[in-house]
């Protein structure tokens, strides 16, 4: 239905711009709308862009930047060097979904907005129920921009979770000329990496459509344990000028995703183990050990039994040491996720006489996921009867299938000195979701880690959700004088989250609204290349439609009807503002920001994440969170150039978590919040001339808590450096010419480091040091890209 849907606005739009199809000439893009269908990075003037003439706090980086990373690369670790952004991920490329984190200003990622070409990406959580994430949304070498407003962002955002921070992407436009791009990637642990693109330039006989088809083809060995980690990608785009008028752009983007997981680790792991440990494949006899141990009855009998609970009581000798652990968790066979997606969008802008412009977005996104462990805590069917082949583990599954389609739409109008924009956003999102195990044989694996698994003996629960969103928002942006620019405006939302149960006793319904959130902001500017800003921003987030996170992650029903009658959604109310400065060699701005974060909800882990335990769910009331941010960038010669941020965050929880008959829960107030570091430092130095370009970028991110209550789990903090190395074969003639060769360095100093806090959830207290939730940042590694451009 949905596929027809898209179709019928494709022809609608088709129809609408028929008329103007009759031009001779074909003219000039229109202006590009927050559907960035004109995205290249011409549309700046520097590598980064720090927000002149905004209201809030905000940066753009271009193409140059994502580019001068390994290939394969997230765009993330192209804007972790802007202020108040802190990223982490446990491998080089940082795009390991699983392990993959973003927080801006003490907001974690999922209280974050994300955009593809205006198109939402839901909150990029791993097991995303409204979206994807961004690595696998597009090519990063489709790419063309990147946006980030380290505020809620602005009012026409396609989000319903961007508290703290909006990342708005754009992808390339297809070129005016006919272009073939290929590149090729090799590097360390058997990496490789294809990519192509061909841009068929204006065909006139078409009236100046433009087209770009690429494809991406990356496998890499993980850096420890064993399995791999693989990507398969295609990205299709139009723009079809409408006359002088407008402008009709398509995409369609395809990911096929396989990666295998890392084995999550606790600081009591990293101590006996070290951080090179990983699961055991491909040792299957081992898993099949550990496994036999932990599921043989002998183990728990008597008066004195060498288990409790699976773990060894510490009578006698432990069972689990022959196969060179402590616990059952100290290792699984193997972990996995893997994710097919298609995203697909069709937008009509068009200029209404000289004043007005409209744009309308239809979008498609359909979704088809598996997160998998071998676990030993099932049997597969059978094990332990006389003849059977069955194993002492099965595979669990987290299955998840999208299906959500939106319609965006936009009006401005230009009135001189008042710029008004007025908007909306509907979506209707389907969301499946199911908790399986499937059965596996004794004497070696039957089943590949890294396919769909089907068959399976037994599903837990299993649980349809349907989400529907509207959205609306009016603006104006009034130039009161030559120095002094004023914008206000508000938007409504409202998020209807709707549970049915297929396997479970979950049922209901649970709503989030709020017909005012406004936001005002002023801009004034010197003249002499200073310009003072400042705004105040409210926002709200709504309740999430998962089985496995937000106020549906308990499965119970008694929890859905509390929050439902009792709990509010979260809200944020931001007040920025600060100075920019720039001239002809420096840019560079300074910002304060305070925000009052209400109604916080938060999950606490009661058990390794392997066991699927329902989280406890606490409001944990107020968070206050005060910050500084300070970033510059600084042309040394033609050559050389320096940049640098600093980022101050102080995020403390103002309640206590009550219990019940008037005890305290969780003892919070006045804690740091969880996974945010309080200082973030980033320098870059840069060299371009003559072909040959360089650029070496040093990170250094304080410590962090996974513990509500700051008892335990604290990680250190870590510095580590990226160096890039490359030549452009700029005045060569022949093959030569437009060849670029590239060498990246990640990790230059081998920094042994923990990147990834809270993969495992964040626990109440760890004093013991036994909450799997680490993961170690990836070693030294080294990769060469050569670019071929005809």
């Amino acid at each position: 239905m949905r596929q027809h849907l898209m179709l019928g606005a494709a022809a609608c739009a088709l129809l609408l711009a028929a008329p103007a199809f009759a031009a001779e000439t074909p003219a000039a893009e229109a202006p590009a709308a927050a559907t960035g269908a004109d995205a290249d990075a011409t549309a700046v003037d520097a590598i980064i862009v720090l927000g002149q003439g905004q209201s809030r706090q905000v940066q753009t980086i271009n193409a140059t930047q994502i580019e001068v990373l390994a290939a394969g690369s997230s765009p993330l670790r192209a804007i972790e060097k802007l202020p108040g952004v802190s990223f982490q991920s446990a491998d080089a490329f940082g795009a390991y979904e699983w392990s993959t984190r973003v927080a801006i200003r003490g907001f974690d990622q999922s209280r974050l907005g994300f955009t593809l070409d205006g198109v939402p990406l839901g909150d990029m959580s791993y097991g995303n129920y409204n979206g994807l994430h961004i690595s696998r949304a597009i090519a990063s070498e489709d790419l063309g921009r990147v946006e980030l407003a380290q505020g809620a962002g602005s009012l026409s955002t396609a989000s319903t979770s961007n508290l703290g921070g909006t990342l708005q992407f754009f992808s390339r436009a297809p070129s005016e000329d006919f272009h073939v791009r290929a590149d090729a990637t090799a590097g360390s642990d058997s990496m490789y990496r294809l990519y192509g693109r061909i841009d068929t330039g204006a065909i006139e006989g078409l009236a100046g459509l433009r087209a770009s088809l690429s494809a991406a083809d990356q496998k890499a060995d993980k850096w420890k344990g064993g399995g791999e980690q693989k990507q398969r990608q295609y990205d299709l785009k139009f723009v079809l000028p409408i006359g002088d008028v407008g402008s009709i752009t398509a995409f369609w983007n395809h990911s096929e995703r396989r990666e295998q997981d890392y084995q999550d680790m606790s600081f009591d792991m990293i101590k006996r183990l070290g951080r090179d440990w990983d699961n055991f494949q491909p040792d299957w006899n081992k898993a099949i050990g550990v496994a036999s141990v932990l599921n043989n009855p002998a183990n728990y009998a008597g008066a004195t039994p060498l288990l409790s609970g699976g773990y060894w009581t510490g009578v006698g000798t432990n069972p689990y040491a022959a196969y060179g652990v402590a616990t059952p968790d100290d290792a699984y066979y193997a972990g996995a996720g893997i994710r097919d997606d298609d995203l697909y969008a069709v937008t009509l802008e068009q200029n209404l006489g000289d004043q007005v412009r409209v744009d309308l977005t239809a979008y498609g996104h359909k979704n088809k996921g598996q997160g998998l462990w071998y676990t030993p805590y099932t049997a597969s069917p059978g094990y332990g009867t006389a003849g059977s082949t069955a194993a002492p583990l099965s595979i669990r599954t987290t299955e998840y299938d999208i299906d959500r389609a939106g319609l965006i739409g936009n009006v401005y109008v230009d009135l001189g000195a008042h710029a008004l924009s007025a908007g909306f956003w509907i979506e209707d999102n389907d969301f499946h979701q199911a908790r399986r195990f499937y059965a596996e044989t004794l004497a070696k694996p039957s089943r590949d880690p890294l396919d769909f698994q089907s068959n399976p003996f037994t599903t837990s629960w299993e649980y349809r959700f349907n989400t529907r969103t509207a959205t609306g928002y009016i603006q104006d942006v009034w130039t009161v004088n030559d120095a002094l620019k004023v914008n206000f405006g508000f938007k409504a939302l409202k998020v209807e989250n709707e549970v049915s149960a297929i396997v479970g006793a979950m049922n209901g319904k649970i709503e989030s609204k709020d017909s005012f959130l406004p936001q005002v902001g002023a801009v004034y500017d010197l003249k002499n290349g200073v310009e003072l800003f400042g705004g105040y921003t409210e926002n709200m987030a709504a309740y999430v439609s998962a089985a496995t996170s937000g106020p549906f992650a308990s499965q119970n029903q008694a929890a859905v009807n509390y929050v439902r009658d009792n709990l509010k959604p979260e809200t944020s109310k931001t007040f920025e503002g600060g100075v920019r400065y720039k001239n002809d060699r420096f840019q560079g701005v300074a910002a304060v920001y305070h925000v009052d974060f209400e109604n916080r909800l938060a999950s606490a882990s009661t058990a390794p994440p392997i066991l699927g335990l329902p989280a406890v769910l606490s409001n944990v009331g107020a968070v206050e969170t005060k910050g500084v941010e300070l970033a510059g960038q600084y042309r040394l010669t033609d050559a050389w150039s320096l940049y640098g941020s600093y980022a101050y965050n102080d995020s403390q929880y103002k309640d206590d978590v009550p219990g019940a008959g008037g005890t305290v829960a969780m003892r919070t107030k006045g804690k740091d919040v969880i996974f945010t570091p309080k200082n973030l430092l980033k320098a870059e130095l840069k060299y371009d001339q003559g072909g040959f370009y360089a650029n070496l970028g040093v990170s250094y991110t304080s410590s962090r808590w996974y513990t509500f209550e700051n008892n335990g789990g604290k990680v250190d903090g870590f510095t580590v450096a990226d160096l890039t190395v490359g030549y452009r074969f700029q005045a060569a003639e022949g093959f030569l010419h437009g060849l670029e060769v590239q060498a990246n360095v990640t990790n230059l100093t081998d920094e042994d480091y923990i990147s990834t806090v809270g993969s495992g959830g964040a626990a109440q207290s760890d004093v013991s040091g036994t909450a799997m939730t680490l993961l170690p940042g990836a070693p030294r590694q080294g990769f060469v890209t050569v670019r071929k451009t005809f």
